[in-house]
């Protein structure tokens, strides 16, 4: 396995240096520069080219349109959010424009090591509390939700499409050339891992985590 380059971006001196701690103790990481303003990233971004950058886009030198322009010039770095509670119109927006994964800035050194792991691969890792605020409409900081990471591998994401698509268990199965078994299994490990019990959540959460855009629902 190729060492994982990662870029961090925010402006709060501590925050970076507790980042850069924490990818200094693993092997598998390999941090590759830090910046604290919109242009000094940019300039990292074409120099480095990362394969993770992790930002705080509502940081008092970054915003959502930061997100916006990577994506447009830098389709291949991968974005991992770590911010302060955020309203599910800011979490939506950032999700949309390109975030791979997000957490909070209380989440602990195990989600924050898997969450760039997983983003790496482009899989998304949200923050539990993230997820119940995108489902269910919770606050983000409310003490009674879990901040555990939620982990959706690529097959999980297919899923996902497909049942947002309004496609039954069989189309599903054929389409990805799986048992339906398979696509039941899997169904139930979403709905499990979201913690949701109809397909109208799961719909939402797609369109929320821009999976889907409204054309596609039947």
């Amino acid at each position: 396995m190729e060492n994982i380059k990662v870029l961090i971006a925010d402006n709060s001196f501590l925050i970076r240096k507790g980042l850069c701690a924490l990818i200094g103790q693993n092997k598998d990481f390999v941090l590759v520069g830090e910046a604290e303003k919109a242009e000094e990233l940019n300039e990292k971004l074409l120099r480095y080219n990362p394969d993770v950058l992790i930002m705080d886009y509502n940081s008092r030198c970054f915003c959502l349109d930061d997100i916006f322009i990577i994506r447009q010039y830098f389709p291949k770095v991968n974005i991992l959010a770590i911010t302060h509670p955020q309203s599910k119109m800011i979490i939506s927006k950032a999700l949309e424009y390109g975030i791979i994964s997000h957490l909070l800035k209380d989440c602990g050194e195990e989600e924050i090591i898997e969450s760039i792991y997983s983003t790496s691969r482009g899989e998304k890792f949200l923050c539990g509390k993230i997820v119940d605020l995108m489902v269910h409409g919770s606050k983000a900081d409310s003490a009674k939700i879990s901040c555990d990471g939620i982990k959706l591998s690529e097959r999980e994401i297919e899923i996902i499409q497909c049942i947002a698509e309004g496609l039954p268990n069989k189309q599903i199965a054929d389409k990805l050339f799986i048992s339906i078994h398979t696509v039941m299994t899997h169904r139930k490990n979403i709905m499990s891992k979201l913690k949701i019990n109809n397909t109208a959540s799961l719909v939402m959460f797609a369109l929320q985590q821009n999976l889907i855009n409204t054309a596609q629902i039947a």
